[in-house]
Formats: C-alpha cells, sequence, structure tokens
C-alpha cells in the first residue's frame, strides 16, 4: 500500500512539472544556472597580447568548475590617464578607459554601468556581449577604478550571456590580498 501511494505521488509531482513546462514556456528556454562557490581558485597565466602603450598586464584565469562558469581577467595600470578630480564617474570615463581590443569582436553595452569599490579606489563596471559570428554567447565585463589620477582596467571575457551572474566573483578576487599589493607596486605606491 506504501509503495503504491510513494510511487503515485512521483507521477503527481512528475505530472506537474511537466504541466509547468508546458505552460510556461519560458521554463523551457531558461539556460543553465551560474553558481559561483565561495572561494574560486584564480590561476595567473601569461599575458596573451601584443605590448602596446600601455604594457603589458597581468592575467588571471578561473575554471568554469571554480567559478561557475570559465572567466578570464587581464587587469594592467594606465597611469596618469584617469581624472585625478573625478575619477571614473560615468559610463563615457569607463568606456574611454576600457580594453576593448581584448574582446575579440564589437562589444555592445547591456544596460548602465554601476559603481564598484576596490579596496580603498572607486570605479565603474559594465557588462556587454561581444558580437561576433565565433563567439554566439561570449560576453565581457569591463571594469576601472583609479588612485588619483592612475587607473586600474580590467577586461573578464566569458562565455556565457549572463556576466551579471559573476560580477561579485570578480570584484572578490580584485579585493584580494595578493592583488592589493600588486596593485600597489604596480601604481608605484
Amino acid at each position: 500500500m506504501r509503495r503504491t501511494a510513494t510511487i503515485a505521488a512521483a507521477f503527481g509531482v512528475g505530472g506537474v512539472l511537466a504541466l509547468a513546462l508546458y505552460f510556461v514556456p519560458e521554463l523551457q528556454r531558461a539556460g543553465p544556472v551560474t553558481v559561483a562557490p565561495h572561494h574560486p581558485l584564480w590561476i595567473e597565466t601569461k599575458w596573451p597580447f601584443l605590448m602596446d602603450q600601455w604594457g603589458e598586464g597581468k592575467a588571471f584565469q578561473c575554471k568554469a568548475v571554480d567559478c561557475g562558469v570559465e572567466l578570464n581577467l587581464y587587469i594592467r595600470p594606465k597611469i596618469g590617464f584617469c581624472s585625478s578630480s573625478t575619477g571614473v564617474a560615468d559610463d563615457n570615463e569607463l568606456e574611454r578607459l576600457s580594453d576593448f581590443d581584448f574582446m575579440n569582436g564589437p562589444g555592445v553595452a547591456l544596460g548602465e554601468g554601476h559603481e564598484i569599490n576596490v579596496a580603498w579606489m572607486k570605479g565603474r563596471l559594465r557588462t556587454y556581449v561581444i558580437a561576433g559570428p565565433n563567439r554566439s554567447r561570449a560576453s565581457a565585463i569591463s571594469i576601472a577604478y583609479n588612485n588619483n589620477s592612475d587607473a586600474l582596467v580590467a577586461t573578464v571575457i566569458l562565455n556565457d550571456a549572463r556576466p551579471n551572474a559573476v560580477e561579485p566573483v570578480v570584484i572578490e578576487f580584485l579585493n584580494e590580498k595578493a592583488m592589493l599589493r600588486w596593485v600597489t607596486v604596480a601604481l608605484g605606491l
């Protein structure tokens, strides 16, 4: 008798889920959920770009198993390239500082940017979708923050259409002690 009730309950739950998928089409189109762990593992990698007027920076990768989706982060200082009085105050200033060449295709903003804090520095973050034939689901996050007139510019590339889900993981990494030590050396503080 108990076995029959358990089987009936299982079929009932399955039926409810099937009806929900049928009558709520948005559930069918929902993609995988990106869940970032509490302690993602970032590995420093070789700087993959040619030398330009800003020089090399640092490159890091967080694998999908550690961050929910694979993240490639590129960061470098741009000395004397930021307004010491206003900092990175708006999306226009963020776009002026951003390393769009790292995105391997034109980026289209996914909305307005927003303010961020990295240690004692303030800045701005904005997300983009990368338009291109080879990157149908690629996105990017552009981040710039400053110490007086010196800016730090980070670009994060991910093969996922929802970069907002990983913003906290990226900001947490930029606030880690090792990264802040590198910032003090890079900016000559």
